[in-house]
């Protein structure tokens, strides 16, 4: 007679807890999966992720920046006339501050001249005969006044200071695409056009303003 040996076996509770651990591992990867969006290399759901889009970001913020541009834009005449008695209660009272000059909302029609470089000079009655009068038509929109104008996009939200710029290049071309596009600004010379936009208040007889709305007549 062999006498045979068998390996003791585990016991039952053991293998419960084994296979419970099991299971709720299988339950966790499964629930990690779900959650997880799988993004390819090189698409566009990888770009948007990686990098900060000027143009999607203008598309989203330029319509916010127009309606509050045309709500606190005042006549060219009684801003002119503001802020010749006081430039600082005229800031306070119309414009929103910023590091280099605040930024001024104003409406204002007049005979546009000849361009040069895509701007317009404006020649509008009732005005002081010093203060010139100038609107940005393209193709390239410059400064970042639209950014700054309700007062409220600010360099902290932005990763860097090349971001923060890009995203008033990103506004500006919003605006040229629904503002400036559907007309034909190289044919504006001895029309009548009323524009409403904002300008940077640096010099008081110099504003360069960039429309939010311009109308041709």
């Amino acid at each position: 007679m062999t006498d045979s040996t068998t390996a003791p076996r585990a016991p039952a509770a053991s293998r419960r807890g084994l296979i419970l651990s099991v299971a709720l591992g299988l339950a966790v990867l499964a629930a990690i999966a779900l959650d997880t969006t799988v993004v390819k290399v090189g698409s566009e759901a990888d770009a948007r992720q990686q990098a900060f889009s000027p143009d999607t970001y203008g598309t989203q913020e330029f319509p916010r920046i127009r309606d509050a541009v045309i709500e606190r834009a005042v006549p060219a005449t009684d801003l002119a006339a503001a802020i010749a008695a006081d430039q600082d209660a005229a800031i306070a009272e119309y414009g929103t501050p910023a590091s280099t000059g605040a930024i001024m909302m104003v409406t204002v029609t007049g005979t546009a001249g000849e361009p040069r470089a895509g701007v317009y000079p404006l020649t509008v009655e009732g005005l002081p005969e010093d203060l010139r009068i100038r609107v940005q038509t393209g193709p390239a929109i410059n400064g970042t006044d639209l950014r700054d104008a309700p007062g409220d996009i600010a360099f902290g939200a932005f990763k860097n200071q090349i971001e923060y710029q890009d995203a008033g290049s990103g506004i500006n071309r919003a605006m040229a695409a629904e503002v400036l596009a559907p007309i034909d600004t190289t044919a504006l010379a001895g029309k009548q056009v009323t524009v409403t936009g904002a300008f940077r208040l640096i010099n008081p007889s110099n504003w360069l303003i960039t429309p939010v709305a311009l109308e041709v007549q």
